[in-house]
């Protein structure tokens, strides 16, 4: 195996390198998603619509506690970005020393405490009566597998703060055709219920994680940690907590929204919480590139800000925002046509009214892509950039906006309502990211003395 210091992002082509950035990236998320998919999928067809709405009930609350894993585990990797660019690699690797005794602290504080609250959250929800023990198998295990969350995501991080974007890529490659078959072991040799996908999912990105782990020894002969360099330090770990935190918060605010308004779609009974879990499984996969984009940016204005090449990170926002508009309208397009025929990978053709309403759900949200990208490009950049707070009050917008359409127009007029929830929270969380992005770079321009 070849070793490698990493990849310099800082001198090139902006569209070149963050489309070959990017696309191993998009890779390893679309196949992620492709093995949440197969979950659902798999519970749908095997176990029966009961059983894919206790699934589905529990995606935002999943969102909320794995979502602030997976920010702050990403928010730990940009200081190693920026050091990586700087050419401070003694720093770089404090750094990920420092970011693994924080997200181990981290992992073992979270998973006690949602492991103890596990059913009473369910409750706070309003989770159906008739699926919530479905529900409370699922999600306690998948958050028993939070140490796991953070073990991968950090380790991805760092790796793609090196400007490899490939390698996570194989790992999540091999999880998932794991995942799948231990999808079908779990229920059909096994007889488990829910429990049993879930499982599957912990026991995949659990393999991901140690691989990934086996490949930064051999493969990165700069991460190899010195003397001092292994000890814990105080300001690193405060630096580490300013990045990490908003991150997670961001998406944990986030969701707080998601958990008002799936609360207001879990009254509106079985049928709704089965459409628009369904419809939010696959419009994930087609956000996947959205998300590609976002952490690509997130390493891009890492590794500029630390060569102080600011003109470099403006353009690399432009050149990814315009590859994200070009597939919002193709997205679109395929939803637009193809939705009902999508949600039959999900359920019995006999399902009509359902089927229906997941068409509806992927039509609303597909509409307003192009806002979606600039949420993720520029939220991203900023978050590189060393702006992580920005990143909560950018949440805070997407919060308020699902809450008030949980609150206010789904228990007055439906479903419908629900399907423009997202679309809402991006358009408002752009009203803020956009000129935010802006003074981000002067006040960088400013310290820079530029």
């Amino acid at each position: 195996m070849r070793k490698e210091s990493g990849k310099d992002l800082t001198s090139g082509s902006p569209f070149g390198l963050i489309l070959g950035f990017a696309l191993p990236m998009l890779l390893g998320l679309l196949f992620q998603q492709f093995y949440n998919m197969v979950d659902t999928m798999v519970v749908g067809q095997c176990l029966g619509v009961t059983s894919l709405a206790a699934v589905g009930s529990t995606g935002s609350i999943n969102f909320m506690i794995n979502g602030f894993c997976i920010g702050a585990a990403t928010g730990f990797a940009i200081p190693v970005a920026q050091k990586f660019g700087a050419g401070d690699h003694k720093g770089m690797r404090k750094f990920v020393a420092n970011a693994g005794y924080l997200a181990a602290v981290f992992a073992v504080v979270m998973t006690a405490a949602v492991g103890i609250l596990c059913m009473d959250i369910l409750r706070w929800m309003n989770t159906p009566e008739d699926i919530i023990q479905g529900a409370y198998d699922y999600i306690f295990v998948i958050f028993m597998g939070i140490p796991v969350t953070y073990m991968y995501n950090l380790l991805a991080g760092i790796i793609r703060s090196l400007g490899d974007s490939k390698t996570p890529v194989y790992f999540l490659l091999l999880s998932s055709v794991l995942n799948i078959g231990l999808d079908f072991f779990t229920i059909l040799v096994l007889h488990m219920s829910v429990g049993g996908p879930a499982l599957a999912t912990v026991v995949s990105q659990g393999i991901s994680a140690v691989l990934c782990l086996a490949y930064m020894i051999h493969k990165f002969p700069v991460l190899r940690m010195e003397g001092d360099e292994k000890k814990p330090d105080r300001d690193m770990i405060r630096v580490l907590c300013a990045m990490g935190i908003p991150m997670g918060l961001q998406y944990s605010i986030t969701a707080i929204g998601s958990v008002i308004l799936q609360a207001a779609v879990n009254s509106l009974g079985s049928m709704a919480v089965a459409a628009v879990s369904t419809g939010s499984k696959i419009s994930m996969f087609f956000c996947t590139p959205f998300d590609a984009l976002g952490g690509t940016m997130a390493t891009w204005a890492g590794q500029n800000v630390g060569a102080k090449k600011l003109d470099r990170v403006r353009e690399g926002v432009q050149k990814a925002s315009l590859m994200g508009f070009a597939y919002s309208a193709a997205a679109f397009a395929a939803l637009f046509f193809c939705g009902r025929y999508l949600a039959l990978l999900f359920v019995d053709s006999s399902e009509t009214e359902l089927i229906r309403q997941i068409s509806t759900f992927l039509i609303c949200n597909s509409m307003f892509y192009i806002p979606l990208t600039l949420v993720n490009v520029v939220r991203f950049a900023i978050q590189g950039m060393g702006f992580s707070t920005f990143a909560i009050l950018a949440g805070v917008c997407e919060m308020v906006a699902r809450a008030f359409v949980g609150f206010c127009l789904v228990p007055v007029f439906g479903f419908l309502p629900a399907c423009f929830a997202s679309p809402l929270a991006w358009i408002c969380a752009d009203l803020f990211l956009v000129p935010a992005f802006g003074q981000c770079l002067k006040k960088l321009k400013r310290t820079f003395g530029e």
